[in-house]
């Protein structure tokens, strides 16, 4: 037996969802046709794939070698499409995107929707990381594009100008800091914070700025997203450290306060970050080039 696409992205489907019977449902078609399937491919690769439990299936360690290659696989015959769109009508591809909380938060609703009106064709994968784990991801080709906070990595990337933020302190209403205009950081570290996921840009710039003070910073609970960090903040648990456009909205619906830092490194920059512009499919080329427009 020869492998073939279809055969290949059912065992994915049956990865992703620990099921036979769900990826038979997402693909339409009978479960034993997909059993039957995911039999050929062990019988033709000599290897079992996957170990039944009483939840389901989960892969074994050639089934996680084999999902990862065929995740690869699969994305490169998507390309073909995205490559050939000249002898198309209009662009297809499916662009591969990871990127940070902030980004999705502050600048890519808008941006993403106004291009797939003008590129219907083209699917986009947006997955939220830290900015440590995206430039990895598209070092690793697991993403086309990055969108990260700026800061030192060690893979061989091309590093784009996106868009800068401003980190702003918030605070509940009737904190003592509440009423300052400006802050400098060494006066909030005599308060508990809210932090953000432990590896997150934000939360590598509290360690690193209060190490340069030889300070710590006091955790009291850790969130993985802003709403759940302003959240946390109006109810007296802290005070908290975030973009100031993703903060604005939330002065109005829960009442917290924004206090400005008096910090070089409040102004950020954050960017797209590839492996090669030149050997992108015409697709990513295409999304890389409408998220560096300044609307």
């Amino acid at each position: 037996m020869k492998l073939d696409p279809v055969s290949l992205q059912l065992f994915v489907h049956v990865v992703e969802h620990g099921s036979i019977a769900a990826a038979a449902e997402r693909d339409h078609i009978a479960p034993s046709a997909v059993s039957k399937r995911i039999s050929d491919l062990e019988y033709s690769l000599k290897t079992k794939l996957l170990a039944r439990n009483n939840k389901g299936v989960e892969p074994t360690s050639a089934g996680i070698a084999l999902a990862n290659m065929a995740r690869g696989l699969l994305h490169e015959i998507d390309e073909i499409y995205a490559q050939m769109s000249e002898y198309a009508s209009g662009v297809r591809g499916h662009v591969r995107v990871t990127a940070n909380i902030s980004a999705i938060t502050q600048f890519l609703p808008v941006a993403i929707k106004t291009f797939l009106a003008r590129h219907p064709d083209v699917q986009i994968h947006l997955e939220e990381n830290i900015s440590t784990v995206i430039t990895r991801a598209v070092a690793e080709n697991v993403a086309d594009i990055g969108i990260f906070t700026m800061m030192p990595h060690g893979d061989q990337l091309e590093v784009l100008p996106y868009r800068e933020d401003e980190l702003v302190l918030i605070t509940p209403h009737s904190h003592a800091l509440a009423r300052r205009r400006s802050v400098k950081f060494m006066e909030t570290l005599a308060f508990d914070y809210v932090g953000l996921r432990t590896g997150s840009a934000i939360d590598l710039q509290l360690i690193k700025a209060a190490g340069e003070l030889e300070k710590t910073v006091r955790i009291a609970i850790h969130v993985t997203s802003y709403d759940a960090l302003c959240l946390m903040v109006q109810t007296g648990l802290g005070i908290g450290i975030m973009p100031r456009a993703v903060a604005e909205p939330y002065t109005r619906t829960l009442g917290i306060r924004i206090v400005t830092l008096n910090e070089n490194w409040a102004a950020r920059e954050l960017k797209i970050c590839v492996r090669s512009f030149a050997a992108l499919p015409v697709a990513a080329q295409m999304l890389v080039r409408h998220l560096q427009q300044r609307d």
